[in-house]
């Protein structure tokens, strides 16, 4: 069995357990092991990573921004330099494939680099105000930033999602998800000596604790949280005393709509990379989870779709050639199941999976799933599983097809597939969510705002507006 040896989290440029030395346990969801241990923060812990920040603020503001950018791309440098032992800590954490990691890691290099390049858009600007006045603008960056991330894209989130903050001048707070923590406790030894002392710091633990005591701190008036609805709306609730600026990238339940007109193989296995099957095992909140697919093409879409499934690959994620691994923790995998035993109780189709693979009798493993003959009373078309679980629904009349495209409480994403550039353009504009594409598996250009509507969060990340959101604009009047 492989151990990982006990880390430390990064408080105020020293590497520290919890102060009451209390751990959570990091399991192997691929074997059912505990593979080794995190600190469980307090809020003292809390107290002493704010402060730190707070303290390392004017500084940090006050550093030129070709030298911050500077400091990204060192940092970004790093992030390649350990790539694949960050991947394989992620592989042994959270269940998700090597191979997918390593992308993951030089996806957040990617990210961090384009936020350093952007750093010097932090500027003000002047405005007309007539011969005997100047009116002149300045950006001012929050003094402490809470990043919280969720669990599953680990060593993605944890360290790029902070990439924007910092090349705004504002120092953070970092936590992420308690189920997946190992490589955040490997990159804070990795990163202890890069920055200034308090611009960055990590913190692990319970949301319960740590989460709440972050959010609801009250010398931290900006708090950016990715995660789930139940919890970006406590996150909301705890930074309502205080005022704070809080952005939520939250969950979705993701269309994606197939016109007769499309090429119905190459959308059906589309769909299976827009649903991140072989990327999370389907846990990603811009999955294409629902697939509207017309009727007069219904047939062709499913048998590719089941075909493309079939050859995936389910096993051990440590192995370059798996497609998928575990379902991150056991909690999590029982919801999943849940769900399926729902769309079958409820009338749906079991097209594909639904079960344990063959020969993985240890280990939160599911066949990737996917359900015909779906309807929107079903729980499956409604809430989001946030698994390898995919509904598809049959339709022919176009304004039903977008009442029911819109008739749940996210909007994430959106997918359309057809060759009438018209049709593309019209169907974007009535998908009532925030990130649309067209024929294509969902992946984003760099600096393409990312956020959602309606329970899906608050705000834009990933784009220069993720970047402004970390700062005020303060305007001044001298009278000349």
């Amino acid at each position: 069995m492989t151990k990982i040896p006990s880390r430390k989290m990064l408080i105020d440029g020293e590497l520290v357990n919890a102060s009451n030395g209390a751990t959570l346990p990091a399991e192997n969801p691929a074997t059912e092991q505990v593979i080794g241990d995190l600190p469980d923060a307090t809020a003292e812990d809390v107290d002493r990573a704010v402060a730190a920040a707070r303290r390392a603020a004017p500084e940090w503001s006050g550093t030129p921004w070709t030298q911050r950018g500077r400091l990204l791309r060192d940092y970004a440098d790093l992030l390649d330099e350990h790539r694949d032992e960050l991947a394989e800590l992620d592989a042994l954490d959270s269940g998700l494939p090597v191979a997918s990691m390593r992308a993951d890691v030089t996806s957040a290099a990617d990210e961090i680099r384009y936020f350093a390049g952007l750093a010097g858009e932090t500027k003000g600007q002047t405005i007309p105000s007539g011969p005997d006045q100047l009116t002149y603008t300045e950006f001012v960056p929050y003094p402490v930033v809470a990043r919280i991330v969720p669990f599953n894209h680990p060593i993605k989130f944890i360290s790029g999602k902070v990439a924007a903050a910092l090349a705004a001048g504002a120092p953070v707070v970092a936590k992420p998800g308690e189920q997946s923590s190992l490589s955040a406790l490997r990159l804070a030894e990795v990163v202890k000596d890069l920055f200034p002392v308090g611009v960055l710091n990590i913190i692990t633990g319970s949301g319960a604790t740590a989460g709440a005591a972050l959010s609801g701190h009250p010398d931290v008036p900006r708090v950016a949280f990715t995660g789930s609805v139940p919890t970006g709306a406590r996150i909301m609730a705890a930074g309502a005393p205080t005022i704070k600026h809080v952005s939520l990238e939250l969950g979705g339940k993701n269309p994606m709509i197939v016109f007769p007109d499309a090429d119905a193989e190459r959308a059906a296995v589309a769909s299976v990379a827009a649903m991140n099957f072989a990327r999370s095992m389907g846990q990603s909140c811009g999955s294409s989870s629902r697939v509207f697919v017309h009727r007069d093409v219904k047939d062709r879409f499913v048998n590719a779709l089941v075909k493309r499934l079939s050859e995936l690959k389910v096993g051990d994620p440590m192995r370059d050639d798996t497609d998928m691994g575990p379902i991150a923790f056991r909690a999590h995998y029982e919801k999943v199941c849940s769900y399926v035993e729902a769309g079958i109780e409820e009338g749906a189709t079991l097209a594909y999976g639904g079960k344990r693979p063959a020969g993985l009798d240890t280990g939160f493993f599911i066949d990737p799933t996917a359900f015909t003959d779906v309807t929107m009373d079903m729980r499956i078309a409604k809430e989001e599983i946030f698994g390898p679980v995919v509904s598809v629904l049959d339709w022919d009349d176009y304004d039903e097809m977008i009442a029911q495209v819109n008739d749940v409480e996210f909007g994430l994403t959106g997918n359309v597939w057809t060759n009438d550039i018209s049709q593309a353009i019209r169907t974007a504009r009535h998908i009532d969510s925030g990130y649309i594409s067209v024929n294509g598996t969902g992946k984003r250009p760099t600096g393409s705002p990312f956020g959602g509507f309606k329970s899906s969060g608050l705000g834009k990340e990933s784009s220069l507006d993720e970047l402004l959101s970390y700062g005020r604009n303060k305007s001044v009047t001298v009278i000349l």
